[in-house]
């Protein structure tokens, strides 16, 4: 172990589009998670390392705190649950934008206090939004509700306050070895990777209550055989209204085009080449209710 190294879990949590995914990116130079200003983005906690000399932090992404209504919801709020069971550093952001503080963050906020292993930072976000006199009472309701180690605001999109929060994690993490090796950035595979940026994309180009119903399943992943040739990827996005694979296929197949093409692009980044994207709409009604769908997605409890 290096001498003095630092290392651990952090655990970034808050309500729905707060801008987790998009901290977390900023933090690490890193696209690991899939953004979206639509709410429940990120679906499960998932792991963004940032690794110098000097220290290893260990992002934990996860879904935006809110009362479920399906198997998934239930899934994604035990998300939560879990990867404040095991970090070192909770990051609790909170969007600048909401001005008053809600009931739910009220609750969230005292709930965080009750946990005593883990340091708590405030972390404001989209501070470039807003006029900066409305950042203090913002800041003093939410500090008399819990002790922060630190309060920071920030803005991700213009890079503002991001070395502060870096700074600010270092100074509580224990000193201990590095948890992976340096040149890991995340531990999800790239077949996960694959489904995530289809998925983002379906978030991007559809509306209304389209992308919460959404999954994609990657059906069949086959590396290039030769130097030079494409990888190849079949998937399947999963919906549960007839109209809505209408929605998702569009007129003479334009808008799954359009979802193809954006997603090969971001796909070829993350495979360094080519690669031929397939693409299919199926129905399966209700399968955020599906124990099986669930498990067959990636949605599984961590044992």
């Amino acid at each position: 172990m290096k001498e003095h190294f630092k290392s651990g879990f952090v655990t970034v949590t808050g309500r729905p589009n707060v801008g987790k995914s998009t901290l977390i990116n900023a933090l690490t130079g890193e696209h690991i998670a899939i953004t979206s200003p639509k709410p429940q983005t990120t679906r499960k906690n998932q792991l963004a390392i940032l690794t110098t000399d000097d220290y290893q932090i260990v992002f934990v992404d996860t879904p935006g705190l809110h009362v479920p209504k399906t198997k998934l919801g239930e899934f994604m709020v035990k998300s939560v649950d879990s990867a404040l069971d095991l970090c070192e550093v909770i990051l609790y952001l909170y969007d600048a934008t909401d001005g008053e503080i809600s009931e739910a963050n009220r609750n969230f906020c005292k709930k965080l206090q009750d946990i005593k292993y883990a340091k708590k930072i405030l972390v404001i976000t989209k501070i470039d939004l807003i006029e900066k006199d409305k950042l203090l009472p913002i800041i003093a309701g939410l500090s008399s509700l819990c002790d922060f180690e630190a309060v920071i605001p920030v803005s991700s999109l213009k890079k503002d306050g991001l070395k502060i929060v870096v700074d600010e994690i270092v100074k509580l993490l224990p000193e201990g070895p590095g948890y992976y090796p340096d040149d890991i950035t995340t531990t999800s595979t790239v077949r996960d990777i694959c489904a995530e940026i289809i998925r983002e994309k379906v978030l991007y180009f559809t509306n209304d209550e389209v992308p919460h119903g959404v999954g994609v399943e990657i059906i069949s992943y086959k590396e290039p055989k030769k130097p030079g040739t494409a990888t190849s990827i079949d998937a399947t996005i999963l919906c549960e209204k007839e109209s809505h694979k209408g929605i998702l296929i569009g007129k003479d197949g334009l808008m799954l085009k359009k979802i193809g093409s954006a997603a090969r692009k971001d796909i070829e980044n993350v495979v360094d080449g080519k690669v031929n994207l397939k693409l299919w709409v199926k129905v399966k009604d209700d399968w955020r209710n599906s124990k099986h769908m669930l498990k067959e997605l990636g949605y599984k409890e961590d044992k």
